[in-house]
């Protein structure tokens, strides 16, 4: 809006010696402003920077260096802390792993240690849920085998033959307990990211990860309950607008979690089944 109206700048003072009712004409001193505000303001429409706050704040006027820590306070406020599951997403591509947030973060935060900090935050957390489903899924081979050494044991009964293959299942499982030097999740990022051939609009890492599911077999397990999250997006204010409906005086006790699944879970519903929200007008007569 500001860029459109400093095209017509010249339009304003013809009219308002045309309009003598016309009392906002605006002075040289706001066109000024208005100026600096916009090349604020553009950087929006650039990728690499998402706010120029070190420029800005440091600005000689005082409404610029207000405004422009008045906004970086709003923006450490949503993306202060990393988004953790959207990082680990982005890691779990193989098209990206961490060559990714490598390149995004120094541009989110700043100065440069702090993205340093939010990428160790994301290999330690990736780290320490390959670990949990590491284990969960060495305690269900642990199940897996309790099972067959008595099917075994229960066959020697029958024929003295089946004690060989006793033998060779346990010296499969001992081999099978020895630890390889490196974990899936190291290997899995010391391989090169994946290129896709042909259309890569059309790749899939869930496919991909069930493709590779023998080879990954703990990393694709937790792959399927990461990637499998729905993703959506809402504007700030339509969440405020949205709590007011949900957190009501009976419900003012509830806690984030439940806050969160009501209104995610709500916004899901009417996504799949094509519903659409009532306009407020209906909303304030209901």
């Amino acid at each position: 809006m500001l860029s459109v109206a400093l095209k017509f700048k010249s339009v304003f003072s013809v009219y308002k010696e045309r309009e003598p009712h016309y009392n906002h004409e605006p002075s040289s001193e706001d066109w000024r402003k208005v100026e600096k505000i916009c090349k604020l303001l553009k950087v929006f429409n650039l990728a690499t920077h998402v706010i120029s706050g070190d420029d800005a704040i440091e600005d000689r006027d005082s409404f610029m260096r207000e405004m422009a820590t008045s906004m970086k306070e709003k923006f450490d406020k949503y993306w202060g802390e990393c988004n953790m599951v959207m990082s680990l997403a982005c890691v779990l591509d193989p098209r990206c792993k961490l060559h990714v947030i490598k390149f995004c973060f120094p541009l989110i935060y700043k100065p440069e240690h702090v993205a340093a900090e939010n990428v160790e935050k994301v290999k330690n957390t990736l780290q320490e849920m390959h670990d949990e489903y590491a284990e969960k899924c060495h305690g269900e081979t642990i199940i897996s085998g309790v099972n067959t050494n008595s099917l075994v044991a229960s066959s020697n009964v029958v024929s003295s033959e089946i004690s060989g293959i006793h033998e060779m299942l346990n010296m499969v499982r001992e081999k099978e307990a020895i630890h390889p030097t490196k974990s899936e999740l190291e290997v899995y990022l010391d391989e090169s990211a994946y290129i896709p051939e042909g259309n890569s609009k059309s790749f899939s890492a869930l496919e991909w990860w069930k493709n590779n599911s023998l080879k990954f077999k703990v990393l694709s397990k937790m792959v399927a309950d990461i990637l499998a999250i729905p993703v959506s997006t809402v504007a700030s204010e339509s969440s405020f607008s949205a709590g007011g409906r949900v957190i009501d005086g009976y419900h003012s006790r509830l806690n984030q979690e439940s806050i969160e699944a009501l209104i995610c879970g709500g916004d899901w519903l009417r996504n799949k089944y094509g519903l659409k929200k009532k306009p407020k007008v209906l909303e304030q007569k209901d």
